[in-house]
């Protein structure tokens, strides 16, 4: 499981930065609406706090940080503690998946 400190310890700090730069994160959003579709089962691998996912319809995300997993379920979003490298999915489960930036170590 890769570390895990910084996101426990900045969740506040990173929801935070959305609030700031909110043109940035709709227009982010914006730009994913037209490319992911709402239809079928999703999962957002790196889901943080949820901040994606959730408006985008994609309603289950992994993530190795249970504080911020805490912020994806309070955005209805079903949580996963684990890492991409050792999904806990069968190969078919999702008709989409989404995969955004995401700072490992």
């Amino acid at each position: 499981m890769p570390k895990t400190a910084p996101f426990e310890e900045h969740t506040d700090r990173y929801e935070q930065w959305f609030e700031t730069h909110e043109a940035a994160y709709r227009s982010e959003l914006a730009a994913l609406e037209r490319l992911v579709s709402p239809a079928g089962d999703g999962i957002e691998i790196g889901v943080g706090s949820g901040r994606f996912a959730g408006p985008l319809g994609v309603d289950v995300g992994i993530d190795p940080s249970a504080a911020m997993l805490g912020r994806a379920r309070e955005r209805g979003i079903k949580v996963v503690r684990g890492v991409a490298e050792s999904l806990p999915f069968d190969a078919a489960t999702f008709d989409t998946v989404l995969i955004l930036p995401a700072v490992t170590n």
